[in-house]
């Protein structure tokens, strides 16, 4: 009763929309006090970060060293990376086929002999060196503890996969080992949860500086392709997801409504990163077995991003569009095998979906890669939309390949989507 009878104000959802207000209000009367709060989403970011490795190895560890069946390990695997092939295929296709309908760059006549190449000289620079080759080399550190030094999922994923395998086999000391690490994987939690409360200060400064440093007049000139994006996103989330929600067995509303909280933190700091603990825990709370969520959530921020794989689609049309680059079916079919390769290896980081294009247009000659400077100024307001629907695919995933595995506990399931709210509270 103590926890439903708390004041609004104390409810961390209302704070985080309280702070993305002041936010967007001191970054549009006020742009350079604005731009100046940048270090306070930063800072929350980076200390978020800082917890997503340990969470990760330890959780991970932990449900593979309890498992008595090393195979369903592999198992487990092979079901998410087909899901998230068959998903992820399916938005990029999406993206094509909203891109074809829409026509949002169409009438735009831009000349790409008249953008200047330096503004994005930087990314495609970083796409160059960032190609399939390197990013499967890349998932191998040069040391165990080099991986939790860069923060890098897949890396870390992978060690902590290794040693789960090897504290299985350790039998009885094996036991100790694991229990050792559950309980360390506790105190992350318990850190984490402290580190959330601050929040709202990290949405406030990551949304002042935003509308500080780029206005929210940039908008309104490439309004029609935030707004197509987003209409499509919104309809992927509802109509795709919400089907697949539906054949799992719960509303993909009452699923929206259970992870509020950490749609506004990733609306507030554009990373879906930031809630990436705290969504693990979320999940083991609805009932997906905490072996099923320490695989599939670290693999989908890496394998999964239905939205940066509809904006990838979405913008090549866009900018082809835009500058009168005639594609046909054959090419776009080839932009789609691209992007579907090129999309594996981007990660829930603020601009790795911007990163991402700009990898596949370097290897499409037929759109210009100049014409990316087109994107540079809305692309922040771009990445939140990613960033959330890449969070509730990751999410219905997780519980999609729970039930498969049959380690979804139903009843608990249908507890916390008929009161997604009050569950919460009560849990948290």
């Amino acid at each position: 009763m103590a926890e439903r009878r708390r004041r609004w104000y104390s409810i961390l959802y209302v704070q985080v929309l309280v702070a993305i207000a002041i936010g967007v209000g001191i970054g549009y009367f006020h742009p350079q006090a604005g731009a100046a709060l940048k270090p306070l989403g930063d800072a929350f970011i980076q200390l978020i970060k800082m917890m997503i490795g340990p969470v990760i190895f330890c959780t991970v560890v932990h449900g593979i060293a309890s498992m008595r069946d090393m195979a369903k390990v592999g198992r487990v695997g092979v079901k998410a990376l087909v899901y998230f092939e068959v998903v992820s295929t399916l938005a990029l296709a999406i993206g094509l086929i909203v891109g074809e309908v829409a026509k949002p760059g169409a009438g735009f006549n831009i000349d790409p002999a008249t953008l200047d190449p330096k503004a994005v000289s930087g990314y495609v620079t970083r796409a160059k060196e960032e190609g399939i080759v390197h990013h499967l080399l890349a998932i191998i550190p040069n040391t165990f503890v080099d991986a939790f030094a860069r923060g890098d999922l897949l890396q870390i994923l992978l060690i902590s996969v290794l040693t789960g395998f090897a504290v299985a086999r350790m039998g009885t000391a094996g036991e100790k080992v694991a229990a050792a690490i559950e309980t360390m994987g506790q105190v992350f939690f318990r850190m984490i949860g402290i580190i959330v409360r601050a929040a709202p200060i990290g949405a406030l400064g990551a949304m002042a500086f935003t509308v500080g440093a780029y206005g929210i007049g940039s908008l309104i000139n490439l309004g029609e392709l935030i707004l197509t994006f987003y209409v499509t996103s919104i309809l992927f989330v509802l109509v795709a997801l919400g089907t697949i929600a539906r054949l799992a067995g719960f509303s993909i509303l009452r699923f929206i409504a259970y992870i509020r909280d950490e749609l506004l933190i990733v609306l507030g700091t554009s990373s879906s990163e930031t809630v990436l603990p705290h969504m693990m825990l979320k999940m083991e709370r609805a009932g997906a077995s905490r072996s099923v969520v320490g695989l599939v959530i670290p693999m989908g921020y890496s394998f999964n991003l239905d939205g940066t794989n509809i904006y990838m689609t979405l913008a090549s049309l866009f900018l082809a569009q835009a500058t009168n680059t005639q594609l046909g079916l054959g090419q776009e079919l080839t932009l789609l095998a691209i992007a579907m390769l090129t999309s594996k290896g981007a990660s829930g980081v603020t601009g790795a979906g911007f990163v991402t294009l700009a990898a596949t247009l370097s290897i499409v000659p037929d759109i210009p890669i100049q014409s990316l400077a087109l994107l540079v100024g809305i692309d922040k307001f771009m990445s939140e939309c990613r960033a959330l629907t890449n969070l509730v695919g990751n999410g219905v995933a997780t519980l999609v390949i729970s039930r498969w595995e049959r380690e979804l506990d139903l009843p608990r399931l249908q507890e916390v989507m008929e009161r997604p709210i009050e569950i919460d509270r009560v849990t948290a």
